[in-house]
């Protein structure tokens, strides 16, 4: 199944959308079809980034996007000129393996993508200390999360890429790479770019590793490119627009649901305030509990 006539981003939510009647296996194939074939690529990254609200939490839908996250990373690290696969198993462990053509080198990355809606973000949802660990014999270790889903002042995460040398990379600076047609080539080495938190950890002071430091990154990655920091800013002023138009959709799907509850009757609205507060659930669990102490 090709998808070359769709737009991306587009068709991987409609295969999402429409996978309840296949494995997980099988979607995931009709998903890397598209990315490896689809039209877009670029429009794509600056959208998978944020998961759709009209996704369900934790469902089996939420694993497919976030397996297409990790299918999209994979395939920007070819479009750097790296070799890149996705793990088809998840677990504990990292979704992404890229090797260098030139320098002998790979890394494992791990792909993030957060909810417009979701406000309470804290370093464990970073995994940071975990993409460490899962390391091994790779060289270096790379998390792409949104950009500005990032602690904007102090954070744990930072002081944990620091003291692990793993690079918090963006999806921004992937969609700036590629746009500049930056490749790792015999002259080009990009693994200073993934080792930029060993780098800098040389010069920080104790006090001062939660501290923010992607603006030195984007300094740093600007110097290494040898392009004005100030573009990689108006790239950044262009990724915020796309992010305010995405908002107006996910704001839609709300208000959408707000008029769908206030159509309720009286038994709907009864059984969905149940089913919200997952009181047959508990209900279920105290049972199941109650019966395992009387054996």
């Amino acid at each position: 199944m090709a998808c070359v006539d769709y737009d991306m981003f587009e068709k991987i939510l409609e295969i999402v959308k429409n996978s309840s009647k296949e494995s997980f296996e099988q979607t995931c194939r009709k998903i890397e079809t598209c990315i490896n074939f689809g039209k877009n690529f670029i429009a794509a990254l600056r959208q998978i980034a944020i998961i759709p609200e009209a996704i369900s939490h934790d469902s089996s839908e939420e694993k497919l996007f976030s397996k297409a996250s990790d299918m999209l990373l994979a395939r920007a690290f070819r479009e750097l000129g790296l070799k890149s696969i996705v793990l088809r198993e998840r677990g504990d462990s990292d979704d992404v393996i890229a090797e260098s053509k030139y320098f002998n080198y790979t890394l494992v990355a791990d792909a993030k993508a957060f909810r417009l809606s979701r406000t309470a973000k804290n370093q464990k949802d970073f995994k940071v200390s975990a993409l460490s660990s899962w390391k091994q014999e790779n060289n270096f270790a790379v998390l792409c999360a949104p950009y500005f889903q990032y602690p904007v002042m102090t954070s744990q995460i930072y002081s944990q890429a620091l003291a692990n040398n793993v690079c918090l990379f963006s999806w921004e600076h992937l969609i700036f790479l590629i746009e500049h047609n930056i490749k790792e080539k015999s002259n080009i080495n990009l693994s200073e770019i993934w080792n930029f938190s060993e780098t800098l950890s040389k010069h920080v002071l104790v006090s001062d590793m939660k501290k923010n430091f992607l603006p030195a990154f984007n300094e740093f990655i600007a110097e290494f490119l040898r392009i004005d920091s100030k573009i990689f800013d108006e790239s950044l002023k262009s990724q915020i627009l796309a992010i305010i138009k995405r908002a107006e959709i996910e704001k839609t799907f709300w208000l959408d649901e707000i008029q769908r509850i206030k159509n309720y009757s009286r038994k709907q609205a009864i059984n969905e305030l149940i089913k919200s507060r997952k009181i047959q659930e508990k209900l279920s669990h105290i049972e199941t509990f109650i019966e395992s102490i009387r054996q």
